[in-house]
Order: structure tokens, then C-alpha cells, then sequence
């Protein structure tokens, strides 16, 4: 006979709740994907499954099984308002620098999850090499940052560094400024090549200006705004380098 979770206190779905918390995925090295979108592309792209949810109550066609629950228990689960099917806990990817990498974007202090999965995003969709991660207060198995890189966190090689770790890197470093007298089109993005960009209120502070070969700004013509978001500044910086390197 099949059995189906029906308890809301079955040690599977505390081990699910419990990886909500930063501290915990930071821990365990595991980290929740929810949906047949995501879930689908951390399988696809390999990474490991320790367990895995599904209600087919509400995802009648999952064809990667695993262990039945009812559509209460899937509501408990889920971190979204309205369950999609399928939750599943997986080993979260561990990456190097790449050492031949001639284009990375450098996210330094953002605070808010949607944001640094769609800096994620950004990175993989202009062919980054990696996404380097600085001083960050949330984290990229956030299940907001997940949802935001549309899958991008599963196969981009994204690495927290430090201030020394990006300034020993053999790259020019390129620092998006609100202001600074370079316009970024007017800055050689064909060389190897690390984007460095700030938290939303505050951009980048001291430390890491001092760091950087050259400080860029992105023209405006703003009515009200007096700056870019930082997912959108980089997009704009790394396509100007997909852009200058044809």
C-alpha cells in the first residue's frame, strides 16, 4: 500500500521548514526548490535530490516521483502562497573561481533576495563566467532569489569572496559609480573583465572603490530617480561587454 504524508508533524516536513532559515541552509549545505519549473532544472542541470515532495492532487503529470503528500501538507511546505506540486530539498552546488575567466560580475552587500537572483540571472543570460558574491546579507538559496534567477543559481558558478579575494584577481576591475565622470560605453570592456556592483541604497563604499581600474556611471535622464537598481546597472555593464567584445 502507498503511503502519503498527511501529518503536518512528520520530521520530513520540519526538515523542509527548518531550511527556510539562512542560517540553516549555511549549515547543512542544502537549500528547498518548489515547483516543476525549478525543480526541473536543478535535475536537470544534475544537482543531487535528498528528498523529494510531490501532491499530485495538485501536479497530476510529475514524471521525477518521489514521496507522495497530501495538498495540505504541500501547502506547509511551500514558501509561496499557492503550492505548485512539488517541493524538493537539494545539496547546493559548490564552485571555484573559474581560472580562465575573462568576464564575472562582482554583487557586493545586497540585501535583498529578488535582487541577487536577478543578478544571477543577468550574469548567466550575457554568458558570464561567474557571479561573485561579497558581503551579502541574504543568500542565493533564498527561495525569492531562486524564483528571481529563473533557474540560473543551478548551473552559474557563484562563489562568496572577500574584498582581498577580488582585488588578487587578474582582471580589470570596473566599478559601477552613480556619477562618475566615465560613461560605461566609454570604458574597454574587451579585456578580461570583473564588474563590480553595489547594494541598492548605498552602492559601493570606500574599500571596494579603491579597488577598482576604473569607475563608470550608466547616463540617465532622470525625472524623479537618481539611480539604477543593482540588477539592472549590471545588466546594462554586462552587455556593454557582450556588446564591445561583438
Amino acid at each position: 500500500m502507498r503511503q502519503v504524508i498527511s501529518s503536518l508533524e512528520n520530521p520530513r516536513v520540519k526538515e523542509v521548514l527548518r531550511l527556510r532559515r539562512s542560517r540553516e541552509r549555511r549549515r547543512s549545505g542544502l537549500f528547498v526548490a518548489e515547483g516543476p519549473r525549478e525543480v526541473g532544472r536543478a535535475l536537470a542541470a544534475g544537482l543531487t535530490a535528498t528528498a523529494m515532495y510531490h501532491a499530485p492532487a495538485v501536479l497530476a503529470d510529475w514524471p521525477h516521483g518521489g514521496e507522495e503528500v497530501t495538498p495540505r501538507v504541500l501547502a506547509k511546505l511551500s514558501y509561496r502562497a499557492e503550492p505548485e506540486g512539488v517541493v524538493a530539498i537539494f545539496v547546493a552546488p559548490v564552485y571555484a573561481i573559474p581560472p580562465a575567466a575573462t568576464l564575472v560580475l562582482v554583487a557586493v552587500g545586497i540585501e535583498k533576495p529578488g535582487n541577487l537572483g536577478a543578478l544571477a540571472r543577468s550574469a548567466d543570460a550575457a554568458g558570464a563566467d561567474a557571479l561573485l558574491v561579497a558581503d551579502a546579507v541574504t543568500d542565493l538559496w533564498n527561495p525569492n532569489a531562486i524564483r528571481a534567477s529563473t533557474g540560473a543559481v543551478f548551473t552559474l558558478p557563484i562563489v562568496d569572496v572577500t574584498l582581498a579575494d577580488v582585488a588578487a584577481l587578474p582582471l580589470r576591475r570596473i566599478a559601477a559609480v552613480t556619477g562618475a565622470e566615465t560613461h560605461h560605453t566609454a570604458a574597454d570592456l574587451t579585456q578580461p573583465t570583473a564588474i563590480l556592483v553595489g547594494a541598492e541604497d548605498e552602492g559601493l563604499d570606500a574599500p571596494w572603490r579603491a579597488i577598482a581600474d576604473v569607475e563608470v556611471s550608466i547616463p540617465m535622464q532622470p525625472r524623479s530617480v537618481d539611480s539604477l537598481n543593482a540588477a539592472t546597472a549590471a545588466a546594462i555593464l554586462l552587455f556593454e561587454a557582450v556588446r564591445q567584445r561583438g
